[in-house]
């Protein structure tokens, strides 16, 4: 019988830091079993880092848990930092990592940025992927990147107001720079506010009821600052992949097993790039959850997910 509830809470068996260059180095951990299948945990943002809940998405009887904060997200240091921080060098980075912990393949789950670097990496390295679950999809398309800084407003006019509150109306016909501008600024009494204010944003919109729980996580220093200068510093610079290079390439993952969960009203990441996704990849399975928003944490989400875990482990057997 498959669950639809979150795995009960675990602690890691092993954990470190591991230096990708002499500027980053990243926080990783593994829990669950260590001879289970290796699943990678990929978290949202870019910059938003992972969470102990995290590993309750995976039965930790079978599976083997990695999880791992991105270069300047959560516990890896520096936080916040831009430099030497494009998706080659997250995509690196993952590869990196499965070699420091004599991976050979795993499965890769991950939702929101988590989905679009799932799929930057499985494309630049489908043999070391075994499946892919995903949720929430962000193709980070300036059609999107637009939707999030200006689109919202439709549906959240209360929380874009406070958002643009502190920029002149100049700014506002150009809220990403103005931003990067602050988000950057050296001096924690400029980019701070700015980084709370930009978790409250993202944090208002992405669940289909009111989470004050969810607005709390995403104004709490460490995230805000990691997601706010991640994103800003990501949507300036176009995601640093080729124009439409994730929909051009998922081919290169059409013989593997997925899974995409969406929620109808996901209005952070709109249902219609899920859609775009799966036209371009009709053997994925497609699962919408008609009564969500955004968030991972909303029941019908993380029951889908939980659900597809629980399947995955089933269909693929851990290498020994």
């Amino acid at each position: 019988m498959s669950h639809t509830e979150l795995y009960p809470e675990i602690e890691p068996y092993q954990q470190g830091m591991l230096p990708v260059d002499a500027r980053h180095t990243l926080y990783w951990e593994q829990s669950g079993n260590p001879n289970g299948l290796p699943v990678l945990f990929l978290h949202g943002g870019p910059g938003a880092g992972s969470a102990p809940n995290h590993r309750r998405f995976f039965d930790p009887a079978c599976y083997r848990i990695i999880i791992y904060d991105q270069r300047g997200a959560g516990r890896s240091t520096p936080l916040g930092e831009i430099r030497d921080n494009t998706t080659p060098h997250l995509i690196e980075d993952i590869e990196t990592l499965r070699q420091y912990l004599s991976i050979e393949q795993w499965l890769v789950f991950g939702g929101s940025w988590g989905s679009t670097l799932a799929l930057a990496y499985g494309e630049a390295h489908p043999s070391r992927c075994l499946g892919f679950i995903l949720r929430g999809i962000f193709l980070c398309r300036k059609s999107e990147i637009d939707w999030f800084l200006y689109g919202l407003r439709h549906f959240f006019p209360e929380a874009w107001q406070e958002f643009v509150a502190p920029l002149s109306p100049h700014e506002q016909k150009d809220i990403l720079a103005a931003y990067y501008q602050r988000l950057m600024d050296p001096d924690p009494a400029i980019h701070m506010p700015a980084a709370r204010a930009w978790g409250r944003y993202e944090g208002r919109c992405s669940t289909l009821l009111p989470s004050p729980e969810t607005v709390n996580y995403f104004t709490s220093d460490t995230v805000a600052l990691g997601l706010a200068r991640m994103e800003a510093h990501y949507f300036s610079h176009d995601i640093f992949l080729p124009h439409n290079a994730l929909l051009n390439n998922v081919k290169k993952l059409h013989g593997m097993p997925a899974t995409i969960v969406q929620g109808r009203y996901d209005a952070v990441c709109p249902i219609v790039s899920a859609d775009d996704l799966t036209h371009a990849w009709p053997q994925a399975e497609y699962v919408i959850i008609e009564d969500a928003g955004h968030s991972a944490w909303e029941p019908g989400i993380r029951s889908a997910l939980v659900q597809a875990t629980d399947k995955f482990k089933t269909m693929l057997k851990p290498l020994k």
